[in-house]
């Protein structure tokens, strides 16, 4: 789906020379010293088989996921023959992409493989998508160069349609570049020297790819936008045409026209047409309210009619809710969820895999993680510097988890009092694209409630201008400007962090206060660390000084929360991650290290 504000890639055509290999190796994961479950049982001929983006579904498509060939050459030279086989979509760093090979900013990471349009598909139009790719990613089809995008967290797509040749079979060809930490695009925690909090780079396709057919006419994007306290839900549908002059539509035809219907547990709500790119009002009074007690979800169907036929259905979900400020009883700004409050507490979460590295194995293990963390007695989650696959936000809303989702970081730092850094006009360029791209494709997820734009002033330049840009771009939720300690005064929430204990921030009257980061209590755990070598910022003797120590420290924030009107917090972190040992659970998630129940019992103060 591509972004209405900026552009994310560039169509243009060219010629390349396709090589194949004669030797079509299998696969097998490369030595590794941690495993999950799920990387050990991976079945490599049906990676991540699931439909990637459950907001909009349609019911044909194709998976491109599997082996591909691959090869690493200087990043000017042409292509080369393959050097083997890589397993899609892992990255070329990890052991389950059966490579596990280091990119740096002088490489590029080709990659090419085969595919076959179904008989029933000849006649459509066909769009090969993109969940993501790190980071900027060259297209060519039938050796005609189709597109180029630059961005490592966002999903982006290309009709193919006018670069299809006439041949049975079709190639696919991407080359792909990664200047990793020397460059200054968002990377979030990955080094190309990976110690301490910072981690083993991801390069290259770590997303699913796939193929969908649709008409000439078809459903680009829909935007939804609940209001509760109206009792409507918004729903906008973006339509998309195919261009050239051979039967595609006429540029000046009329909109087609969207027909919406609403949908609880089989009986229609609510049901509306409305010209595409309109708000269309749909009805829904009394609505089930959408929370992390009751993550209820809305099933939606919608139709493109153009012409007087229907030329494109996907379906979809919407979840009623409101995430806002406002006063409680004791006068204390707070975040509200459906117009109460209630304290979000959940960990930071990297979302790093020591077989995948940014990629889980598999969307089992992915929605593992989110199932521990509901068990545990959580409501929320930081996704810290990390963006998602859609599965995962689709995950997070069937089974209510909030998400304070984090902008990755990239760039210089400000260290103590200095002022925001200055950014080029290209590097500004860079970071707004993918700040943009994150918000439209992750719009509507109801469990996403806060957009988080710097860490600990990491990458911070022009701090009121970026918060009023991302506060307009999305209304419907709150904007923290700075998690950690550069804050300017400006977004919904004052956000500090403290390590190892929690400390409450003074309490203010224009915006909520919360403790974006504390804890990061260490307790390794023999043969489920990374190397031998390791630390944490409190480093705990055993299990049982570990959960005494939550346990206190959770003490002080039900306090705070009530006392010092502190409206969150995030606690560091949910796993292991490389050689940092403060995790609830281990690296390789095969150790809950105090106990599901002891955590939530150790949160809720109560015994339950």
């Amino acid at each position: 789906m591509r972004s209405r504000l900026i552009p994310v890639f560039v169509i243009i055509t060219g010629v390349m020379t396709f090589c194949t290999s004669e030797k079509k190796p299998g696969w097998m994961p490369a030595e590794n010293p941690l495993f999950t479950t799920w990387g050990e049982a991976l079945d490599h001929t049906d990676p991540w088989p699931e439909y990637p983006r459950p907001a909009m579904e349609r019911k044909e498509w194709m998976s491109l996921n599997g082996l591909w060939d691959y090869a690493i050459i200087g990043k000017d030279a042409d292509r080369p023959a393959p050097q083997g086989r890589i397993l899609v979509p892992f990255p070329v760093e990890s052991a389950l992409s059966g490579v596990k090979a280091r990119m740096t900013d002088s490489l590029a990471l080709w990659y090419s493989r085969e595919f076959v349009i179904p008989r029933t598909w000849k006649e459509k139009q066909i769009v090969l998508n993109f969940e993501a790719s790190d980071w900027e990613t060259t297209i060519w089809v039938d050796d005609n160069l189709a597109a180029i995008h630059r961005g490592g967290y966002d999903p982006f797509w290309c009709n193919i349609t006018p670069y299809l040749s006439d041949r049975k079979k079709h190639t696919l060809v991407v080359k792909v570049t990664d200047p990793t930490d020397m460059g200054r695009q968002p990377r979030g925690k990955q080094v190309l020297k990976p110690g301490g909090i910072w981690y083993t780079p991801t390069s290259g396709i770590w997303q699913s790819v796939w193929l969908e057919p649709v008409e000439k006419t078809w459903i680009g994007d829909v935007r939804l936008v609940p209001d509760i306290d109206k009792g409507v839900l918004y729903v906008t549908v973006i339509e998309e045409r195919c261009q050239g002059p051979e039967g595609c539509p006429p540029v000046d035809m009329a909109p087609s026209l969207a027909e919406v219907t609403l949908a609880s547990g089989g009986t229609t709500v609510a049901s509306e047409s409305g010209i595409t790119g309109t708000a269309i009002a749909l009805s829904v009074q009394g609505a089930r309210l959408w929370s992390p007690d009751d993550p209820y979800l809305y099933d939606l169907k919608i139709r493109l009619i153009t012409g007087g036929e229907v030329t494109d259905e996907v379906h979809s979900y919407a979840g009623m809710r409101k995430i806002s400020l406002g006063v409680d009883n004791n006068g204390f700004t707070r975040l509200m969820l459906n117009n109460e409050f209630i304290w979000q507490n959940g960990p930071l979460d990297q979302g790093f895999w020591p077989d995948g590295l940014y990629t889980p194995p598999s969307d089992e293990a992915m929605m593992y993680d989110i199932e521990m963390l509901k068990k545990m007695g959580f409501n929320m989650l930081r996704k810290h510097v990390k963006v998602e696959n859609r599965r995962f936000y689709y995950h997070t809303d069937r089974l209510g988890l909030l998400v304070w989702q984090d902008m990755p970081s990239g760039d210089e730092y400000i260290w103590g009092d200095k002022p925001d850094i200055t950014k080029s006009h290209a590097d500004s360029a860079l970071f707004m694209n993918e700040l943009t791209r994150m918000i439209e494709t992750k719009f509507n997820h109801p469990s996403i409630v806060m957009w988080v734009i710097y860490n600990e002033g990491w990458g911070q330049y022009d701090t009121p201008a970026v918060t009023d840009y991302v506060a307009a771009l999305d209304t419907t939720r709150l904007v923290n400007s700075a998690s950690g300690w550069t804050d300017r005064g400006t977004g919904h929430v004052l956000d500090i962090h403290h390590y190892p204990d929690p400390v409450a921030p003074e309490a203010e009257k224009q915006r909520a206060t919360v403790l974006g980061e504390f804890g990061g209590l260490g307790l390794p755990v023999q043969g489920h660390t990374w190397e031998q070598k390791n630390w944490g910022y409190e480093k705990m003797g055993d299990s049982t000084a570990l959960l005494r120590k939550y346990e206190e420290f959770y003490a002080m924030v039900r306090q705070m929360v009530v006392e010092n009107g502190m409206s969150a917090s995030v606690y560091t972190q949910t796993t292991d991650v490389e050689t940092e040992t403060n995790g609830l659970m281990t690296y390789d998630r095969k150790i809950d290290k105090m106990g599901y129940a002891n955590v939530r019992k150790a949160m809720a103060g109560n015994g339950k």
